[in-house]
């Protein structure tokens, strides 16, 4: 089971969590079960009131207040409310001007909300309706039933929740709420559908490597599975469809980045300055830009892009302050401004670049890793955050670049690539084994000795040992890199070793897999305790990956005693 809802009445008991975290704010109606605010502005004459099936939260509730809504009516999980929840939640919310329901489309939803006005008027309540319909994936002349309402929704929540509060009437409301309806279009992407609370199970199953491009927020599969593109260009596709759906009009824009539930918030705040650069390019002026989990579908990997051309007036209505559970980022650019520049350090003079150099070690280590990048990233997924992969890979890349403009030797571009641009815990221990490995290179780009190499690697063991305190058997890189230059310098006090790279790689690769019988002891393994037996360490599998590097490069004749690298970074 991979949620934490209750067995029992989950939506009730989240109405209440949410009364209780907003004490004075909220109070929940549980029978029938409807949200209220508490503290409605004064000058308000007109009710607002909204709802659906939960599990899209922070949706309607989260706008639930001063500056937003005054009543909320949550439905199951994925179900509209009854007509009698609206019908209560309206009359106890009614004020002088009547009140205005700002409906998602969705057929339950709609009937239900009808059925609601209908006993309101009959009670002689005014009342009218606001329904959206922003959902591109469902634009269809065959369907009778329009475009489903989606994430706009949270817009139009908030643009009649800052007019209300300014006192308009509601036919004002009605008539600025179908504007923005009309000037807003969403589209939805997901790579992994939400859990069934039922069946906890995926909704639907997904191939490696596709998406459904056009979901619905109940979790309904895309109009179509693509192959995932990269996320700039997926961004630019989802850009080009909404605007060449989106009625003309003005070229200020507010763009919405909404996450679908497991979304993170590092990729929602990527995505935006993707899609504001698309619409810049363009000729737009996304004047507001705003990522967040707003509209979510449960725990759906994905995420929605909304965008609503902007009437004069409309980025006040947005940046008006509210006293909501859901406190919406309120950018601070006045409309037409240019976007926030991003400020770059002056660069350094570029490096003397040194003349010959290991470069061949580069490219061949850079090789090895791309090749087995993914089958690092699977072992510490097993006993870490599943990183190493990706940071041992940036980081080479990284090198290779630096080698390629500046022309500095390759075990050096490593060591500064690694000592000053890879983060986490290994990233700068590697630099360090570089930074001494590079002192082995000579000058005229010949190969290094078997002393000098065994005196930088046992020097890169001390400099690691000094910083982190690994020693053999702790289950780090240590265990490879130790046996490696013990090799080394046996190697070098022996009469014209054989193969001496060759036999260090060989103890490297000894020492790396060994690490499948340790407990950890340092790192971030040591705190998955058993977990980690029978996983060797990705570090130390790296640094035998680089000894092995040094022996093909410099020993082509024995290298290939060597395993391959793929086969020693698989369980």
């Amino acid at each position: 089971m991979s949620h934490f809802l209750p067995e029992t009445d989950a939506v009730l008991t989240a109405a209440r969590g949410l009364a209780q975290a907003h004490a004075g704010l909220i109070e929940v109606n549980s029978s029938p079960l409807y949200l209220r605010a508490r503290d409605a502005d004064p000058a308000r004459t007109v009710a607002l009131v909204s709802g659906g099936g939960s599990g899209h939260e922070p949706l309607h509730t989260g706008l639930l207040g001063r500056g937003g809504l005054d009543a909320v009516c949550p439905g199951e999980i994925f179900a509209s409310p009854h007509n009698r929840q609206i019908y209560e939640a309206s009359a106890a919310a009614a004020k002088s001007g009547g009140v205005l329901h700002i409906v998602k489309n969705y057929t339950g939803d709609v009937i239900n909300f009808q059925i609601a006005a209908e006993r309101l008027r009959h009670d002689g309540i005014p009342v009218a309706t606001v329904l959206v319909d922003d959902d591109l994936a469902t634009d269809s002349a065959d369907s009778a039933t329009g475009r489903r309402g989606t994430a706009a929704t949270v817009v139009v929540e908030k643009l009649l929740g800052a007019a209300a509060d300014r006192g308009a009437t509601l036919e004002e409301l009605t008539e600025l709420g179908q504007q923005v309806v009309a000037h807003s279009r969403s589209i939805a992407v997901a790579a992994r559908a939400q859990t069934s609370p039922t069946t906890v199970k995926p909704a639907f199953e997904l191939d490696e490597g596709t998406l459904d491009y056009g979901v619905g927020i109940h979790g309904e599969r895309g109009i179509r599975t693509i192959a995932r593109p990269a996320t700039g260009d997926l961004v630019r596709r989802m850009t080009d469809d909404l605007l060449d759906a989106l009625p003309e009009g003005p070229d200020e824009v507010l763009a919405l980045v909404n996450g679908l539930g497991a979304t993170t918030e590092l990729e929602l705040n990527a995505i935006a300055v993707l899609l504001s650069d698309e619409l810049t390019a363009r000729g737009l002026r996304p004047v507001l830009v705003v990522p967040g989990t707003f509209t979510a579908a449960l725990d759906m990997a994905g995420f929605s892009l909304t965008l609503t051309r902007l009437e004069e007036g409309w980025a006040e209505l947005w940046t008006t302050p509210t006293r909501t559970p859901l406190v919406l980022p309120r950018p601070s650019l006045a409309p037409g401004s240019p976007a926030a520049p991003v400020s770059t350090p002056a660069s350094a003079p570029a490096p003397t670049p040194r003349q010959g150099g290991d470069r061949a070690l580069l490219d061949r280590y850079a090789l090895t890793v791309t090749q087995v990048r993914d089958n690092l990233t699977k072992l510490d997924q097993l006993v870490g955050d599943g990183d190493f992969g990706d940071n041992l890979a940036g980081g080479v890349r990284r090198a290779v670049k630096l080698a390629d403009e500046t022309g500095t030797d390759g075990t050096a571009a490593l060591a500064e690539a690694f000592l000053n641009d890879v983060g986490g815990t290994s990233g700068p221990l590697f630099g360090l084994l570089f930074q001494h490995l590079a002192a082995a290179s000579p000058a005229d780009g010949g190969a290094p000795t078997v002393a000098a190499l065994a005196e930088a690697a046992a020097a890169g063991h001390a400099a690691i040992h000094r910083v982190g305190g690994a020693v053999p058997g702790d289950c780090t890189l240590v265990d490879a890199l130790a046996p490696a230059a013990e090799s080394l310098a046996a190697s070098r006090d022996a009469d014209a070793p054989e193969a001496p790279l060759t036999e260090a790689a060989q103890a490297a690769i000894r020492g790396a897999l060994a690490t499948a019988s340790l407990r950890p002891r340092r790192g971030r393994a040591s705190y998955v305790g058993d977990h980690a037996l029978g996983v060797p360490d990705p570090g130390a599998l790296a640094v035998a990956l680089l000894f092995m590097a040094l022996a093909d490069i410099h020993e082509p004749a024995t290298a290939p005693r060597l395993p391959a690298p793929g086969h020693i970074t698989v369980l």
